[in-house]
């Protein structure tokens, strides 16, 4: 019998991508089937950033690159950073990573051991908790409220720490609700962190981009008192349609840098040289084809909520960033696992059940408008005929 160590068995995993194979495997069937599960743009990445790759590999970038990626790449993200958050960063504060995840695995793990508590938003991305319980640490979730937009409360937030507190990890726009934390309850939540210098944070910015209706993303960046405890993740996955080029980048304090290289090199190596040079294309070329999938991310948020909002049993308050909706399905008396996974076997429309995003999701759905505002009227048509039977 083979014995493996019991933090294999505590691992999770991120549920979108069994919903997705289960309607891929349905639509190879035959059956016709709306995808709103999967969280990645249905933008093709755009062609100059696709022509730098192709030319990398031409020029003969065939090889090892830095554990912490090229120099080049890391100078094009401290102008990007400098760009959006008018905080000057250096290069060598800068990881490329193999995608926003690896950023999230090397914090947490340097963090998380038993006895010690790692707070992170519940509902929230799923691979937080996965990985805190992975190290053994204790999952503190810090709530996010429909009352309150799903934006994270400075004050609730600060009470859950406690001398066992090593990490915090924020996310905001958020996956899955939408939310966007306001900058004045930022504020509050770094001024209330000055009583709590020994624990670190972890800010996911990876929907940075993302926000409607006036609102702005406040990177924690902008926040000197926190700096040298902040790690930032973010990446090019959402904002340039790369997410299978698998390219992301984090900023680390300078007291941990070294530590997250070593960990690239026992892990990954390093990542694949193609790629880095279209990140750099992706930064430093035309925004166009990005401004164009924001309006269209913005046309088909207020289609999917207008449409949801006129389903009986379900209420969705309106996002404030990234590509999500998360409605209320409460009213439906159908618990929201249960309704997801009916809606993907009878009316072929891929959805995420709350509970998947963690244990304050019940009663919600996740739905992600990265998908044509012909097939979100299509699903919303799905869902009320569902519904009504």
């Amino acid at each position: 019998m083979l014995h493996t160590i019991p933090a294999f068995d505590r691992i999770g995993e991120e549920n979108a991508f069994a919903v997705l194979a289960r309607a891929t495997k349905l639509a190879e069937q035959g059956r016709d089937i709306i995808n709103l599960g999967i969280g990645q743009p249905d933008f093709s990445t755009p062609a100059h950033i696709v022509e730098a790759a192709v030319k990398a590999l031409r020029d003969g970038h065939h090889g090892y690159t830095p554990a912490n990626g090229l120099i080049a790449t890391r100078e094009a993200v401290v102008r990007r950073t400098l760009a959006t958050t008018g905080v000057e960063v250096s290069p060598e504060s800068v990881m490329i990573m193999p995608g926003g995840k690896p950023t999230m695995f090397a914090a947490i793990l340097m963090f998380g051991e038993p006895g010690a508590d790692i707070l992170y938003p519940d509902p929230g991305f799923p691979i937080y908790r996965s990985m805190i319980e992975f190290t053994g640490a204790t999952p503190v979730p810090v709530p996010m409220r429909e009352e309150n937009g799903f934006a994270f409360s400075a004050e609730e937030t600060l009470a859950l720490i406690t001398p066992r507190t090593r990490l915090l990890v924020l996310n905001s726009p958020a996956n899955p609700t939408g939310g966007v934390t306001p900058r004045a309850e930022i504020e509050k939540l770094v001024a209330g962190l000055a009583a709590f210098p020994d624990v670190a944070l972890l800010s996911d910015e990876i929907y940075d981009v993302m926000t409607y209706d006036g609102e702005r993303h406040s990177s924690l960046l902008g926040f000197a008192e926190i700096r040298d405890r902040l790690i930032v993740l973010n990446g090019w996955s959402k904002t340039w349609a790369m997410t299978g080029w698998r390219m992301g980048w984090s900023i680390w304090p300078e007291r941990l840098y070294d530590k997250v290289r070593k960990l690239a090199v026992n892990c990954w190596s390093c990542v694949n040289a193609p790629s880095q040079y279209a990140g750099i294309a992706a930064i430093d070329g035309p925004q166009d084809e990005v401004e164009t999938m924001l309006r269209a991310f913005d046309r088909r948020r207020k289609v999917i909520v207008e449409g949801l909002n006129g389903l009986p049993g379900i209420s969705c308050v309106t996002p404030k960033g990234a590509f999500y909706a998360y409605p209320n399905v409460r009213d439906t008396g159908l618990p929201a696992k249960k309704m997801a996974a009916a809606l993907l076997d009878e009316a072929g429309v891929a959805t995420i059940g709350g509970p998947d995003f963690g244990v304050l999701g019940e009663g919600y759905l996740r739905l992600s408008y990265a998908n044509s505002e012909e097939n979100i009227l299509r699903a919303i048509e799905r869902m009320e005929a569902f519904l009504t039977r």
